[in-house]
């Protein structure tokens, strides 16, 4: 009587093994495993490749999330807001209609933050705040990309985002270029972070020098203002010589009511306003007496040669160094 054949060996040496069985099992994260004999010892292999799969799976998810791949759901209250920060204020026009796309469609794309550097279990924005401020007024959680970043990297990341959504207005890039310089960062940082070279970046910190913060605060972001604009307000203010009076006039409620963009036109009509720029006298220590007066296109200087022969011509020998001493000091 023929033996059983007890273990499923085939005892013809050419003959191919019996196909498996076919699987109808959902393949794990796009990974279809390769077919395996139904047998015991096949069982036993695909039961360990199944828990291998799952700790591979778990090993990636773990450093996705230290890379900060992966969106995780945080409380707003977790969260502060960049050490720099790179907005003059957020619109509330633009926040209520934001508010009202995330309550109808939810929050579309993360925000990205960091763990805070000082305080252990808060994090800290690199770019979204504005959605920040959406998901605080709807009371829900905000998705969010956790990543371990630099100062420098943070504020490349949070540059560069409003860069690719052209979000800041011109005044508010330099502004954020101008802060970034007096915390220390390096201006291959700052170009970095604003995609700019370093002509754009000297012309845009000069701006911002020759400006008091104050009243670029007093006429806010100004989004349809670029920059021969301000410079030309940058110049005006130097030529008129009285910040504090400019400064009065852009927060007086008559001025700061307006929108933005008025406001910043309101301010330039009153520093090119004839009546609004009173001549001014100077006179030297020795009793020369060199009368400089305002006007609505510029400045004049008015020398008495009878007192001081030649002293026009000596003065304008020096225009040249004396204006490459100005460029010198605004910063181009």
């Amino acid at each position: 009587m023929a033996r059983k054949n007890l273990i499923g060996i085939s005892e013809t040496p050419n003959e191919a093994p019996a196909p498996s069985a076919s699987r109808n099992d959902r393949p794990i994260a796009g990974f279809i495993p390769a077919a395996r004999p139904s047998s015991p010892v096949g069982g036993i292999t695909r039961t360990l490749g199944n828990i291998t799969e799952k700790v591979e799976r778990a090993q990636t998810l773990e450093r996705q999330l230290a890379e900060g791949q992966t969106v995780v759901e945080l409380d707003p209250v977790q969260i502060d807001a960049s050490f720099v920060n790179d907005r003059l204020s957020i619109d509330a026009l633009e926040l209520s209609q934001l508010v009202e796309q995330i309550r109808e469609y939810g929050q579309q794309v993360p925000i990205l933050v960091r763990p805070h550097p000082e305080q252990r279990e808060r994090f800290q924005v690199a770019y979204g705040h504005r959605r920040l401020a959406a998901a605080r007024q709807l009371g829900i959680k905000i998705k969010a990309v956790v990543r371990q970043l630099s100062d420098e990297q943070l504020v490349v990341s949070q540059g560069q985002e409003n860069n690719s959504r052209t979000d800041l207005s011109y005044i508010e890039r330099g502004l954020f270029a101008a802060r970034l310089e007096d915390r220390g960062f390096a201006r291959d940082v700052i170009m970095a972070a604003l995609g700019v070279d370093k002509a754009a970046l000297s012309r845009m910190i000069s701006v911002i020098r020759q400006i008091p913060e104050p009243l670029i605060v007093a006429i806010g972001a100004a989004p349809a203002v670029g920059r021969r604009r301000w410079m030309e307000l940058a110049d005006s203010l130097v030529a008129y010589g009285d910040g504090a009076a400019v400064l009065e006039f852009a927060t007086k409620p008559s001025t700061s009511t307006l929108p933005s963009d008025e406001r910043f036109d309101a301010v330039v009509a009153f520093l090119i306003t004839p009546k609004a720029r009173p001549a001014t006298t100077w006179v030297a220590h020795d009793t020369l007496p060199v009368k400089m007066k305002h006007t609505a296109s510029g400045a004049t200087f008015v020398f008495n040669t009878k007192a001081a022969p030649g002293f026009d011509q000596f003065v304008e020998r020096k225009l040249a160094d004396l204006y490459a001493e100005y460029r010198q000091q605004s910063g181009e």
